[in-house]
């Protein structure tokens, strides 16, 4: 397998789900600005996102990923297929008791995360129409990791267009109908979110049915004791323990900056959500791409103890993330009041709302690099199903995070909010790099000082390039004219992304030194 035509495959159908999140952003911002229904709105979806992260795509996924990989490796399918039903049917029946119990106490959910909204009400009915949500995303998951363990990369990365068309439709068609018949408009995207997570769900039986990995799942009594006495169910659970520790030390993060936020100025949880999205573009399409692509081929390269592959995948999608991370950062820290401007000034976001969310935008660029490699220094340990080291780094970096915090929010704002968590995980991605290289698991490739100078020397010139171009023209002035704003920042992206490809060129990166083979 091609690597690198793998992750461009998932990273292309995950720009295409990027774009609609920013075209859904952009209908949410146009129609409800940054306000106190969208504080309630992204505060109520961050619940069962966070409880998602935990559970779903966070700690599940990081300890059933591997077992997975190498249970099929060296066990064969048919062995695979009884771990699957065995997961499927216990983690089915954890998902019902939780969306039962989330539901109940929506309350108290959101006074945790949010307690100085001022819809605190409305967080919390939007909050129990969107906490089954978690129970859709969380079998999507189990599936993802089943698909790409079989090397099916496309429906797990095109899966997250259904969710964005449907708060799309919802906030375009649904939320004016409401408001025409009376009642709060914010609730149709809940009724969005809702209809996205089915959606989800639903799309991965036919591709899980063509492998011959579909779960059944066991509804009596007698099959769910026997689910949970299958060792491999055992094995999973004693690997989520540290993971969820180590997964609930960015969602503590996250509470916590979330909970500050509500109290900084009502929508400075919307401003840091606008700029969280637009943060979305590089750390998927990059991030998320490498490390969806090269945790099963770490895990079985693993298995079979073959640790000159497992240094050389994960020394080639280090330097994939130096390539294309340092110029996305360099462009949100120079560039960043054209890009919030284009995507989201319209109607009820104002002039104020981008100065804001262009603070929080660089807060967040300034640790893109972290950001986006620990994406894939992280798996690297998965793989060898070592998780308490990440969580380990993870809980210091949460006290780095929030020591910064108290120095920077009253300073900075909201945007020290962001800040910090782009130093925090630039330190997260530091330690976690030089936990592997102490241990010898990674061994560098030679080239990296040539590399690097050539890379650099790209980024002087596409820097350059985007500060001369940032001082051109009054993109806020632009804002009756979004189509001719639209195109001048097209221009100027497409200008510099050549201007930076040619550089590397002149300075002799070619292609093929970044194709690899699995």
């Amino acid at each position: 397998m091609n690597l690198f035509k793998a992750a461009s495959t998932v990273s292309l159908l995950t720009l295409l789900s990027r774009v609609t999140g920013l075209v859904r952003e952009q209908l949410i911002a146009a129609s409800f600005g940054a306000s106190a229904a969208t504080d309630a709105f992204n505060v109520a979806f961050r619940i069962p996102n966070l409880f998602r992260r935990l559970f779903a795509e966070g700690a599940f996924s990081q300890a059933f990923v591997p077992i997975l990989a190498a249970t099929r490796a060296r066990q064969g399918d048919d062995a695979t297929r009884d771990l699957l039903d065995a997961v499927a049917t216990v983690l089915a029946w954890v998902l019902l008791a939780a969306c039962v119990v989330g539901v109940a106490g929506a309350p108290l959910l959101v006074w945790a995360i949010g307690s100085g909204l001022e819809r605190f009400d409305t967080a919390v009915l939007l909050t129990r129409w969107m906490f089954p949500y978690i129970g859709f995303m969380s079998m999507v998951a189990l599936a993802a990791g089943v698909l790409n363990t079989w090397k099916r990369f496309a429906v797990p990365a095109a899966t997250p267009v259904l969710l964005n068309l449907s708060v799309i439709g919802a906030a375009w068609w649904g939320a004016p109908r409401l408001q025409a018949s009376g009642v709060d408009p914010i609730l149709a995207l809940a009724g969005g979110v809702m209809l996205g997570g089915l959606l989800q769900a639903a799309v991965q039986i036919p591709a899980l049915a063509r492998i011959g990995m579909l779960p059944r799942l066991g509804l009596a009594p007698a099959a769910v004791a026997r689910a949970w006495r299958h060792p491999g169910v055992h094995r999973v659970l004693r690997q989520m323990a540290p993971a969820l520790l180590g997964v609930s030390v960015a969602q503590i993060s996250l509470l916590i900056n979330t909970q500050i936020a509500s109290h900084v100025a009502v929508g400075a949880v919307s401003w840091l959500t606008y700029a969280d999205r637009l943060m979305e573009f590089p750390t998927a399409l990059l991030g998320v791409a490498l490390g969806v692509v090269l945790l099963p081929q770490l895990s079985a390269a693993q298995a079979r103890g073959d640790g000159a592959d497992y240094s050389g995948m994960l020394d080639w999608g280090l330097r994939l993330v130096v390539l294309l991370a340092v110029p996305c950062a360099i462009a949100l820290l120079v560039f960043p009041q054209a890009l919030i401007a284009v995507l989201y000034h319209y109607g009820a976001f104002g002039a104020d709302d981008v100065a804001m969310t262009v603070l929080a935008l660089r807060g967040y660029g300034a640790g893109l690099l972290g950001l986006v490699a620990v994406k894939v220094l992280a798996p690297a340990f998965y793989a060898r199903q070592d998780i308490r080291t990440p969580v380990k780094i993870a809980i210091g970096v949460l006290v780095a995070t929030q020591a910064m915090n108290l120095v920077l929010v009253p300073w900075l704002g909201h945007a020290g909010l962001a800040l910090a968590i782009g130093l925090g995980a630039l330190v997260n991605a530091s330690l976690l790099l030089a936990g592997l290289l102490r241990r010898g698991v990674y061994r560098p490739q030679p080239g990296w000082a040539g590399f690097a100078a050539r890379v650099a020397a790209a980024n002087v010139a596409l820097g350059a390039a985007l500060a001369w171009a940032a001082t051109q023209v009054d993109w806020i002035a632009l804002q009756s004219q979004w189509g001719r704003r639209a195109a001048a920042v097209a221009a100027v992206l497409g200008g510099v992304a050549l201007l930076y490809f040619a550089v590397l060129a002149a300075c002799g990166l070619r292609p093929r030194h970044l194709l690899r083979r699995a």
